[in-house]
């Protein structure tokens, strides 16, 4: 069944009570009984699952979304010159770091591979309507994933005073919370404010992979239709 990524507002939870009943029995002669002998080597504890490894930058390519998947947007393959330049992106205040790399065609944490891709809006589609999403894919060992997602979380709030990228002559001015998102294992959502453009940040978690979207445009919000084909198409 297909997963779709929708914006939600508002949340709620419920709680469950469990109540535990004891029933004591008693006599006048308690039985033995005696330890039945284990065999040697057996335990009762399962055993550990192994440790989900991450996918190569190959495989990651074969897994990012294309011009075939959504047809109504414009695909640009990133060069060697920008991935390199996204290697050294910084930021003025060290806790912010980790969204001038996601915002860049970075890789948070220590993934196994990475694949980007740059998507547009066709002219077609009038002024309202244009933007540009830089688009990643990072594949990680274990809980690699988790964590990676866990820091940008951290940062959104963190920063939410703002920043500065210096390689891009970028200062942004405030980080609040976007649109929420559901539909996948786990997501943050930042709107990231400069003095004259809003532009949205968006991480979705599949298994131990991420993908995020940095979304520069009049209506950043296309970029959650870009998303959705790609949650998907992780399988």
């Amino acid at each position: 069944m297909r997963n779709t990524i929708v914006r939600r507002s508002v949340m709620t939870a419920s709680a469950v009570s469990l109540v535990l009943l004891a029933a004591a029995c008693s006599s006048d002669k308690p039985a033995d009984k005696k330890a039945e002998p284990r065999a040697a080597g057996s335990s009762s504890a399962p055993a550990a699952a192994p440790e989900a490894k991450g996918k190569t930058d190959a495989e990651l390519a074969k897994l990012i979304v294309t011009q075939a998947d959504v047809r109504d947007r414009m695909f640009k393959e990133v060069t060697a010159a920008e991935i390199a330049a996204a290697s050294t992106v910084t930021s003025d205040k060290p806790e912010c770091k980790v969204l001038a790399q996601a915002q860049s065609l970075g890789t948070v944490g220590t993934p196994t591979g990475a694949a980007r891709t740059k998507v547009s809006t066709p002219e077609s589609a009038g002024v309202a309507s244009l933007g540009l999403t830089a688009l990643t894919l990072t594949s990680y060992d274990g809980k690699g994933a988790e964590e990676a997602l866990a820091s940008v979380k951290t940062a959104g709030t963190a920063c939410a005073g703002g920043y500065t990228v210096p390689q891009a002559e970028e200062k942004i001015t405030k980080v609040a919370p976007g649109p929420a998102v559901t539909g996948v294992d786990d997501t943050v959502t930042l709107t990231l404010s400069s003095d004259d453009l809003d532009t949205q940040l968006v991480v979705v978690r599949k298994g131990n992979t991420l993908a995020t979207s940095y979304t520069v445009g009049l209506k950043p919000e296309l970029a959650l239709d870009v998303l959705d084909v790609q949650f998907n198409k992780l399988g």
